[in-house]
């Protein structure tokens, strides 16, 4: 199955590509009538001498949108008198660049250490880099009301066409070292719109969460001669205790050492290193069985849950290829109807987290959820 996929561009220069259903009566894309604002400047990023790690500064993002209402929402899509982000009557999925990014939308190298370069003159200037990169935008649907875990697999099939295409095109610009796709759901997360999307970074550099996990696949791949995630993997399907759901392609699980009160891992059984590498069964496999993970997870109380579902791919320019698998990591931090667990002393300082359930418990309780709501209700 292949989607079909139009690319046209904003009124201020941004990319905007639609991606259609298979069976699709979405309209064509149109041209974007609004004026033509300038595009905010390149933010900055920063050097931690004492982490190793890039900051990136955005100043410009203090006056980014911020819960609008459904009618002034600017991911639905455009009407006579007021149009929107997407300049079409309907659509399936869309992907546009972020009008307020984190990253770019200059392209272009960083340092990977420039400690070195502080060491012969300690000032400012040693420790900073343009924020080079890219954000977008994924918007799963025109209705404004709904959520992830609403979609057909058609639809969410298109999205994962969409996170493929835009991995692979990302991964190939210049100076991306990393693709990062993910989605941030609920107000207690953070999100700002509430209209269901998620979005895509690519980084100058990789990022420092995945410079601990790729240096430790290559190490047990060095001592083992397996890759890490496939022994975790055979780990979690022959104990099964805990185990939520398993397809022909897929595995869900909640993790043996979970730091989340709701933490689930889906792995697929092949090792791939992205989101385009998947074949199309894969995908088809994938888009029935992510969204009913999300509908057990909503199901653990009266109301849904928030949570982000951060998609691990292996870097551009990854040590080992061998080493790195692919997966899915969805966490919430809700850990009771109305309690939610915050990073405190431990956590946000040490890094160390405590967990407040057991991967077991969360596991029996999500396999026990009903994958629909009785009475309708998201």
């Amino acid at each position: 199955m292949s989607t079909q996929v139009r690319r046209n561009t904003l009124a201020d220069g941004r990319d905007i590509l639609f991606f259609q259903d298979a069976d699709s009566t979405a309209a064509p894309p149109a041209e974007d009538h609004r004026p033509a604002e300038p595009r905010p400047t390149g933010g900055q990023l920063r050097f931690d001498l004492l982490t190793g790690e890039w900051v990136a500064v955005a100043t410009h993002r203090q006056s980014r949108t911020h819960l609008p209402a459904a009618a002034e929402c600017p991911l639905c899509p455009s009407v006579p008198g007021r149009p929107t982000e997407i300049p079409v009557a309907d659509y399936d999925v869309v992907v546009f660049e972020n009008r307020f990014p984190s990253l770019g939308p200059s392209l272009g190298a960083v340092p990977a250490d420039p400690r070195q370069k502080f060491a012969e003159a300690a000032s400012e200037a040693a420790l900073t880099a343009p924020a080079h990169g890219r954000c977008e935008v994924v918007v799963f649907s025109s209705e404004h009301n709904g959520s992830f875990a609403d979609l057909d697999p058609a639809r969410a099939r298109t999205v994962i066409d969409a996170w493929a295409n835009r991995s692979s095109e990302l991964a190939a610009q210049e100076g991306i070292e990393q693709v990062f796709v993910f989605e941030n759901r609920g107000e207690e997360i953070g999100v700002t719109m509430n209209h269901p999307h998620g979005q895509i970074y690519a980084y100058p550099f990789v990022t420092p969460h995945t410079v601990i996990t790729s240096a430790r696949a290559v190490q047990h791949k060095r001592e083992t001669g397996r890759p890490l995630l496939g022994d975790v993997l055979d780990f979690e399907r022959g104990s099964g205790e805990r185990m939520i759901l398993e397809s022909a392609y897929f595995s869900a699980f909640v993790p043996f050492a979970a730091r989340w009160p709701v933490e689930v891992h889906i792995v697929p059984h092949r090792q791939v290193l992205g989101l385009d590498e998947l074949d199309d069964a894969e995908r088809d496999d994938l888009a029935g069985l992510y969204p009913e993970v999300l509908r057990r997870i909503d199901n653990l109380y009266s109301t849904p849950t928030p949570y982000i579902a951060a998609w691990h791919q292996a870097p551009v320019n990854c040590a080992d290829h061998s080493a790195e698998w692919m997966h899915l990591e969805i966490t919430s931090p809700r850990r009771a109807e109305n309690k939610l667990k915050f990073l405190a002393g431990s956590e946000a300082a040490m890094g160390a987290f405590v967990g407040d359930v057991s991967a077991e418990e969360t596991a029996a309780r999500l396999r026990a959820a009903s994958p629909a709501l009785e009475d309708g209700r998201r």
